[in-house]
Parts: C-alpha cells; sequence; structure tokens
C-alpha cells in the first residue's frame, strides 16, 4: 500500500495496528502489523514507534512487537469497579465449590469473559480475562442470550451458529427451544460444547430494572457439569444475589457497573439496529433504553 493513499485518520490508523493483536496473542513482525493493518510500512514504521515510546507496543529481542505493559495497565480500569464489586463473591464462590469461578456479560454477539477465580490443581481450560465467545457455545453466554429481548434473540438466530464440537447447540430450532427452557429453570448447563472434556453451568445476575447484564458460572470438568445444577445451583444463585446486592449497595448508577467494550472487528459491520419505537431493548452495543421495567420478585428469580 506504499504507493496508495490512505484517507484513515490517525486515530484509525493507530487503532487498526492495535487491531492487529486482537486475535493474534502472538509477537507480530513489522511486515505483520502492517498487513493486518492495511497501513503503507513507511506509516506503519512511524506509528508503531511512537506506540512503542509511548508503552502501548514493546519490541522483544528477536524484533517483533506485542502489547506494551503500558496499555496493559490502562485498559485494567475498563469494568474496575464491576471487578471490585463481584471479585469477593467469585472468590467465594471458588473457595465454596472448588470449581473455577467466571464472570461474564454479552459484548455483540459474544460472551465476554471479565474475571474469574480458579484454583492451583489440574482444573478445565478456560477463556482467559478479556476472550469472548460465541453465545449460543458456553453456559454464560446462553444465560446471557436466554434473557435478552425476542428481536435480538431472533437476530441472533438467524446467523451462522459457528460450532466448536459435535456437542455445540448449532442448530437455530434446538437453540430456540433451549433458550426457553434456561429462562424457565433460571440457568444453563453446558457439557463439551466448546472443548471435550469440559463443561459449565451459569446462572444469571439481574440490575435493579430487572434485566440481566452478567451471568455467573462455573467451568468443571464434563463429568462433574452432568450432576453440577443440583450441587451448585444453590450456591450460584445465593452468590448470584450477592453481586446484585453489593452493587447496588454501592450507590452507583447500576448501569455504569456494566461498562461498554470495544467489539471486535469481526461484528461491528454485523449487528442491526435494534427496531425504532422499542422502549427497553437491549442494544447489541449493551446500551438499554430508558424506559420503566417491572423489577421481578425476588422469589421469582429462583
Amino acid at each position: 500500500m506504499d504507493g496508495q493513499s490512505d484517507s484513515r485518520s490517525v486515530t484509525s490508523k493507530v487503532m487498526a495496528i492495535l487491531e492487529a493483536f486482537e486475535d493474534e496473542p502472538r509477537s507480530l513482525s513489522m511486515s505483520q502489523i502492517a498487513a493486518a493493518s492495511g497501513l503503507p510500512t513507511s506509516t506503519a514504521h512511524r506509528l508503531i514507534r511512537e506506540l512503542t515510546e509511548w508503552g502501548a507496543l514493546s519490541r522483544d529481542h528477536n524484533g517483533r512487537y506485542q502489547i506494551g505493559i503500558r496499555l496493559w495497565e490502562l485498559s485494567q480500569n475498563a469494568g474496575r469497579q464491576l471487578r471490585d464489586t463481584a471479585r469477593p463473591y467469585l472468590q467465594d464462590l471458588y473457595m465454596l465449590t472448588q470449581e473455577t469461578a467466571i464472570i461474564g456479560m454479552r459484548e455483540g454477539y459474544t460472551a465476554l469473559t471479565l474475571d474469574r477465580v480458579y484454583g492451583s490443581g489440574k482444573l478445565p481450560k478456560t477463556s482467559p480475562v478479556g476472550s469472548r465467545l460465541p453465545l449460543h457455545a458456553t453456559a454464560v453466554g446462553l444465560v446471557l442470550l436466554a434473557y435478552e429481548d425476542d428481536w435480538f434473540q431472533q437476530t441472533y438466530l438467524q446467523r451462522t451458529l459457528e460450532s466448536f464440537t459435535d456437542r455445540t447447540l448449532a442448530d437455530a430450532g434446538q437453540l430456540d427451544r433451549e433458550l426457553e427452557r434456561i429462562k424457565q429453570r433460571g440457568y444453563a448447563r453446558t457439557v463439551e460444547s466448546v472443548r471435550p472434556g469440559a463443561g459449565a453451568v451459569a446462572v444469571p445476575v439481574f440490575n435493579d430494572d430487572g434485566h440481566v447484564v452478567v451471568a455467573l458460572g462455573l467451568v468443571l470438568t464434563a463429568a462433574r457439569a452432568k450432576t453440577a445444577a443440583d450441587r451448585h445451583l444453590p450456591v450460584l444463585k445465593g452468590i448470584a444475589q450477592k453481586v446484585q446486592q453489593a452493587a447496588l449497595y454501592r450507590r452507583a448508577p447500576y448501569r455504569q457497573l456494566w461498562p461498554a467494550f470495544p467489539s471486535p472487528r469481526s461484528q461491528r459491520k454485523a449487528e442491526p439496529g435494534p427496531p425504532p419505537n422499542h422502549p427497553g431493548v437491549t442494544h447489541p452495543d449493551g446500551q438499554r433504553a430508558a424506559a420503566p421495567v417491572s423489577v421481578p420478585a425476588q422469589e421469582n428469580r429462583e
């Protein structure tokens, strides 16, 4: 692209460079970053040098680049209020169950892992903090999808549903029926839907206007996941209520506890807009239109 003009703003070019690392946790060479960002080599070289000097990128002994410590430090402020509120209860959940405890929110068409607590023993592999998986593939994602508005569910069901294993709910009809069952019983359970040998169970966390904005879950072995509902549901639901109460007690606007995170490039152009004049609708960017919503009685959430 060195001979071509690029009308993007400087900010857009910088974001394109950072996006090159979104799907590539490994270090990248200068040419790889330029190719991924679509920038001329000379422009990429200048911006990468400035980003490295600031600390957004770091350069290793092989001359390759990765996300820098300063950018990582800055990113820790994203969702800090939520993590600070939920972290003690995630720790309690782990201590009471000895299973990996996670909390996640919907970001576009994916479930974003906000935090997790796990021990040093041999446990099923879990998604790292900040990672995303399609809503239909995980227990946390299924809970979030089940409590979404009908228009969003129907839009999601019209998408191509990615299958990770032969047990992923990738059939729209089966997924639609499962979402109804999840909402009726108040929890989701998956067994080997993303990785062989791993399972999960998750419950919703309601906010003060009755919407589900995050989900709390446990990741465990597939064998334990088959009986986890009976054994761990009381603890999961109890901790979910504690997270809700703690957030309300802080006397902050509840929605501020669930910050918006930037969507992956693949989702930014694909997400539909909400129907016009739809009160209280959940938009794909995670924001809700202001509208009065009746809060379900606590006993009905169980």
